[in-house]
């Protein structure tokens, strides 16, 4: 019997907000998106070369659209409900049949359990009511049935009851404590999304509500395509990359290629798609530690030194602006208009109870039973403006003795992240960094006044090393509507000039001032400092960085240290 499809979601949601291993709400009824194994078999059918070889997959796939295609498998999570009549609680199958959601007692519409267990090893399980009512007592002879009351004078937990028929009796008081589990149950190692549940688990789970935005992280990858990988050969050889990627001797890869008859129909030969098969595999032998470098680098280069357009199908154009408005050229050094960007989000896991954190040691649960060779991914069309900062501004600037302690407060607390799970920082956080992500920050907030986009929809992409100070603030989205002209209209000389004075001057102010300006250490872990959602914070959809790493002051500067602001010293009156 065919199954009844449950509800929609948007393709993108499948990899930010209702990937495998999340729970949705459908109607009366919560389900579990099951693993990517068991969508329609297929091969890759998306390709970006330099994430494919960062997460060791031959490709990617697009999550399958309904029509004429199969839709996205799910699971009954959690699968204790109750019923809002009789107030039975129970495991759903008790309740009731496998296709209706209705109480066989009373006919009434069931409610999904509103509590679960979860651990930060992914694994989630009902919440275990009969052993949190009977905890501490042996279990008597005889049926055990469950029921709910609510006893609606408060809203707090303390007023819900698990009662029992053996007259056993406990509230929900204090379940979401953190160590509420301990000596109630054990994390199960159960994996819902997947059919292989049984996993030897020793974390002490928590109580969540299934609706917490802390049952599920998505822990993401994204690249940008650019040239040579988005062009030219390469876009020919994607599909048969699996093949070719083992094919070393020139002879043997040109005898292939014509037989499969590659270059018919391109601007191509043979020798052609054999140089680039070549540069390709040499580009492969990189190891992880140096690719994850080279990701960021290999963009900030490609951005750096544009690309002109030469024909419609490029994925990515990216001119230098008319020029940088001379009241900004002791802060700007270049502005690049990326008018045609293609952009490849993969989801390669996620993570429960915590956010995906650098400093804790890797946990990434499988979306699969039996890996499939790809991960879910999507590509997104957008426009954007690139902006580096001064040279010789910065040095000057970094070299304050002012601005090195005020970063070094949140560089110690980025090293004490790390030092409580036994691990050395994966960097260090300089005063470049947190003057760039900050002044990120506030040219989204300003220019989502001004062009017509909100700041959900507008996002930052960081480029600091040694020798790079830049950022891209970019809209992408999974239609046409990501590149209309609006972002790139803001690198206009007037209107940029107009959007740094305006900016400096909303950023010089906060709401929450003077607490916001002068606090201390603050935010996850102390990560954050002159930094609140009435000034530089944005949507965590839009920050790479998860909202941390932000010091207004670095752009304005202090009352009692105008100097540390970055902006203030380098925009002249023009």
């Amino acid at each position: 019997m065919p199954h009844k499809p449950k509800g929609t979601i948007r393709r993108s949601q499948l990899i930010t907000t209702y990937g495998i291993g999340s729970i949705i709400a459908v109607e009366d009824e919560s389900f579990m998106v099951a693993g990517i194994d068991r969508w329609a078999p297929g091969p890759p059918n998306l390709h970006e070369p330099r994430l494919e070889r960062r997460l060791h997959v031959n490709g990617f796939r697009l999550p399958p659209a309904s029509e004429g295609g199969r839709d996205i498998p799910v699971v009954r999570f959690p699968t204790w409900a109750h019923c809002p009549s009789c107030r039975r609680l129970d495991q759903y199958d008790r309740l009731t049949s496998i296709f209706k959601n209705e109480c066989n007692t009373c006919g009434i519409a069931l409610i999904p359990s509103r509590f679960i267990i979860c651990c930060v090893n992914g694994h989630a399980d009902d919440f275990p009511y009969f052993n949190w009512v009977h905890a501490g007592s042996p279990r008597l002879a005889g049926e055990h049935r469950m029921s709910i009351e609510s006893a609606g004078d408060t809203a707090s937990l303390a007023d819900i009851v698990i009662k029992c028929t053996c007259k056993k009796r406990a509230t929900m008081e204090g379940a979401f404590s953190e160590k509420a589990m301990r000596g109630v149950t054990k994390c199960s190692g159960r994996r819902p999304w997947l059919t292989e549940n049984d996993v030897t688990c020793d974390q002490t789970p928590r109580t969540l509500q299934r609706g917490a935005s802390n049952v599920w992280f998505s822990l993401m990858h994204s690249a940008i395509s650019i040239p040579p990988w988005s062009e030219g050969a390469f876009l020919v050889l994607n599909k048969h990359w699996e093949l070719l990627r083992h094919l070393r001797d020139k002879d043997t890869l040109r005898a292939v290629l014509g037989s499969m008859n590659l270059a018919a129909g391109t601007i191509f030969s043979t020798d052609d798609l054999v140089a680039a098969v070549i540069q390709r595999q040499d580009n492969e032998t990189a190891d992880d530690e140096d690719l994850m470098r080279s990701l960021k680098r290999d963009e900030y280069d490609a951005l750096h030194h544009g690309r002109p357009e030469q024909s419609r199908e490029q994925q990515f154009v990216c001119v230098p602006a008319a020029e940088v408005p001379s009241s900004l050229s002791g802060l700007i050094d270049r502005v690049m208009l990326v008018k045609k960007l293609r952009e490849v989000r993969v989801l390669e896991s996620f993570s429960r109870v915590n956010p995906p954190d650098a400093g804790q040691p890797a946990r990434k649960p499988p979306l699969f039973d039996t890996h499939p060779g790809w991960l879910p991914a999507i590509e997104v069309n957008g426009e954007g403006v690139f902006m580096t900062l001064s040279d010789q501004a910065l040095e000057r600037w970094e070299a304050d003795d002012c601005v090195v302690r005020r970063v070094s407060q949140i560089n110690d607390n980025y090293k004490a992240r790390f030092a409580t799970y036994g691990a050395l920082p994966d960097r260090e956080i300089t005063p470049r960094l947190m003057l760039v992500h900050s002044l990120a920050h506030a040219v989204i907030d300003q220019w989502a006044l001004d062009s017509g986009y909100p700041a959900s929809s507008l996002r930052e992409r960081l480029y600091v090393d040694d020798d790079m100070a830049g950022f891209l603030i970019y809209t992408a989205t999974s239609d046409s509507a990501g590149s209309l002209g609006g972002v790139i209209a803001e690198a206009e000389p007037d209107r940029l000039e107009s959007s740094f004075r305006e900016l400096a001057a909303r950023t010089a102010w906060c709401s929450a001032d003077p607490l916001c300006i002068e606090s201390g250490p603050n935010g996850v872990d102390a990560l954050n400092l002159a930094a609140c959602h009435s000034c530089v914070l944005l949507p965590e959809s839009s920050c790479e960085e998860m909202n941390l790493l932000l010091d207004r002051s670095l752009l304005v500067g202090l009352p009692a240290a105008p100097h540390l602001g970055f902006l203030q010293l380098n925009i002249s009156a023009g």
